[in-house]
């Protein structure tokens, strides 16, 4: 077989243009909602079919499913999936059954036993025929809307969460009240603010949300109250997490040592409520700050807010998808303005007419005629006088229509009910085309209705908040006990048989080593970690720690004794630091340690010079006040350049006046 390098870049060619349909697809089709209602293509869908079947009474969204894949060409599980997740939102769908519960995950019943139907704010807002534009079905049977032609700032308020090919979208759900407010402060060309809003309440930083945008984020915190001294009590949790997930991070955190509980338990019913048990002695207000550092009591939430415009998906910030919806709302308001409009012309034209033809008993002069062009001449000539009082010309159509009139209508035609109602016709023409005058003004009370009727119990959940981020290494619990096996070099909280015990530690603490020779090295603790052979300190480090540390050492074999005082800094964990001027075997002869609220300077030492000739003082005594407080790296001062023997620290009682 020849080899063929056309076949191959065509190949090539075709796996290309196939990907960017699928993605395209994914994208347009399944994944990303479109600006102008909010919803994705399945969710469209449902709605519509749900508007299809309403007629007031529960329906089986089993049923609901089987109508909407005549729309929707995937299957059933995807449509009954979507179905639910919109009734869990508590806006759109009016529930009936076991729809699941997002507090603690569990799923809703099969799509057989349970059932839904549209909610009163969603028939007001989603719906109208005559200002949708309608695309045939997949099959071609049925019309399916484009969008709806939804009123409201929809996306917002319910939030929407998708992944396609190479794109995910992640917009959160909002205040319903807010946005209304949000809607007519945009209307009114005046700055407005929004952030999110959850139903599963809790405490949020929205700092950084950053419209909503990509980069963004918020984070969320349970609320958590100490509610005596061993008892933690968790009544709202983040968004996006279950009452499970948050106790199963918590007993997670605790088994490995970050956090001690002595157990924990959940009467989650209609709200959440954990009741997290502490053992005697643990500090609550610690444990908190932990469960926030540990557990899923604080999770972070990165929104990213993508849309469908004009077929392509795009990032918009959540004030500008806001500002956008007002003004669709305005201008579908508008359009249902303009139809009723011209439907009540039309009526009053119509109502007129029938009132001329029967007063004026046009009907008698076609008793004569003898054929259809002869009634339509005579019903048009007896108008004649009369049609310099109607809004527009008179057309066959409309004599058509006056020929349909029974005779019954005409027997009992009221002519005093029939200026009633014209003048009611005139007067809603008037209300009409005042409201089209005053489109802002007509919007902004369309909002305000909404608010009304529907914001009931829609009050904010979630507390705005600021909080720092807790110090992990400051919150952690100190479950384990540090040892040091000095004769081997190894240090660890796995080495109960051959070391010393330290200290109680974390397994997220740092360890500060010093060496004989000078050096000092910050090393994670773990189970066993080498750090040489008997160091001249060992213990844990703390990066805010305020010591001071003295130290006198010989630089290098033969040169001369130094000494300083420093402090150690900021600090690289695994690199080694070198204290001395850092000559090949370089010797620390004393070494302390102080607080700097303890009177280091205070400290006199004694130093022991190696007898030799023409030296008359062989202890001499050193004050540590000579030296200023430096960092790590500076060299320190010349004690001596004679060998010295060695350094002790002085006894209290000790008089330098004395001599040596």
């Amino acid at each position: 077989m020849t080899h063929d390098p056309d076949h191959h870049a065509s190949l090539g060619g075709m796996y290309s243009d196939y990907f960017l349909d699928y993605a395209s697809y994914v994208i347009l089709e399944r994944a990303v909602p479109h600006l102008a209602d909010g919803l994705k293509p399945v969710q469209r869908r449902i709605m519509h079919s749900m508007d299809e079947l309403d007629d007031g009474r529960y329906n089986k969204v089993a049923g609901i499913v089987g109508n909407t894949m005549n729309y929707h060409p995937h299957g059933d599980a995807s449509i009954s999936a979507a179905i639910v997740q919109l009734g869990q939102k508590d806006l759109l769908i009016d529930t009936q059954g076991n729809w699941g519960n997002t507090l603690t995950g569990d799923g809703a019943a099969a799509p057989r036993y349970i059932e839904a139907r549209l909610t009163k704010f969603a028939r007001d807002v989603l719906f109208n025929p005559k200002t949708t534009r309608w695309l045939p079905s997949y099959d071609g049977r049925r019309k399916e809307p484009e969008t709806l032609p939804v009123k409201f700032p929809l996306l917002l308020a319910q939030g929407v969460e998708g992944i396609a090919v190479g794109l995910a979208c992640k917009v959160l759900p909002h205040n319903f009240l807010e946005l209304i407010d949000a809607s007519i402060a945009a209307l009114r060309k005046q700055p407005f603010e929004l952030v999110p809003d959850f139903p599963t309440a809790g405490l949020m930083d929205a700092t950084d949300y950053k419209d909503g945008l990509r980069g963004g984020k918020v984070r969320v915190r349970a609320r958590v109250t100490v509610e005596k001294k061993t008892l933690l009590r968790i009544t709202e949790i983040p968004y996006g997490t279950t009452t499970g997930g948050v106790m199963d991070s918590i007993v997670a955190a605790a088994d490995k040592g970050k956090i001690k509980i002595s157990r924990i338990e959940d009467n989650t019913a209609a709200s959440a409520d954990i009741l997290v048990h502490l053992p005697s002695g643990v500090d609550a207000e610690m444990t908190r700050d932990a469960l926030f550092a540990f557990s899923d009591c604080e999770v972070t939430i990165s929104p990213n807010s993508c849309v469908i415009i004009d077929g392509k998906p795009q990032f918009m910030g959540v004030t500008e998808i806001l500002k956008t919806t007002a003004d669709m709302t305005r201008e579908l308001l508008k359009l249902e303005l303009e139809i009723r409009l011209r439907e009540l012309g039309e009526k009053w034209h119509f109502s007129s007419l029938e009132k001329i033809f029967i007063e004026n008993r046009i009907y008698r002069d076609i008793e004569e005629c003898e054929t259809w062009e002869a009634v339509i001449k005579a019903i048009d000539d007896g108008l004649e006088p009369f049609k310099k009082l109607l809004k527009r010309e008179v057309t066959e159509d409309d004599i058509v229509r006056l020929t349909e009139i029974k005779i019954k209508r005409i027997s009992k035609f009221d002519s005093f009910k029939a200026d009633e109602e014209i003048r009611g016709l005139e007067d809603a023409i008037a209300e009409t085309e005042k409201n089209l005058r005053n489109l802002t003004r007509y919007t902004i009370r369309w909002y305000e209705e909404l608010a009304k009727k529907y914001g009931k119990g829609r009050e904010r959940k979630t507390e705005i908040a600021t909080f720092d981020r807790v110090d992990r290494t400051q919150v952690v619990a100190a479950t384990e006990t540090l040892y040091l096996d000095a004769k081997n070099g190894f240090v660890g909280y796995g080495l109960k048989k051959e070391g010393d015990p330290i200290g109680k530690c974390s397994t997220l603490d740092d360890i500060i080593v010093f060496s004989n020779d000078g050096k000092m090295k910050v090393v994670k603790v773990a189970d066993k970690v080498f750090v040489g052979q008997r160091p001249l300190r060992v213990a844990l480090f703390r990066r805010d720690e305020d010591l001071i540390y003295s130290m006198i050492y010989r630089d290098g074999r033969d040169g001369p004794v130094m000494a300083k005082r420093f402090t150690v800094g900021g600090v690289t964990r695994d690199k080694e630091y070198v204290l001395t001027k850092g000559k090949p075997n370089s010797r620390v002869l004393y070494f302390a340690v102080h607080s700097s609220n303890e009177e280091s300077s205070a400290q006199m030492v004694l130093v022991h010079m190696k007898p030799a000739l023409r030296l008359r003082n062989l202890i001499r005594p050193l004050h540590f006040a000579e030296f200023g407080i430096k960092g790590r790296s500076s060299g320190g001062n010349i004690v001596s350049k004679h060998t010295v023997e060695k350094v002790v620290r002085a006894p209290k009682d000790y008089d330098p006046s004395a001599g040596a």
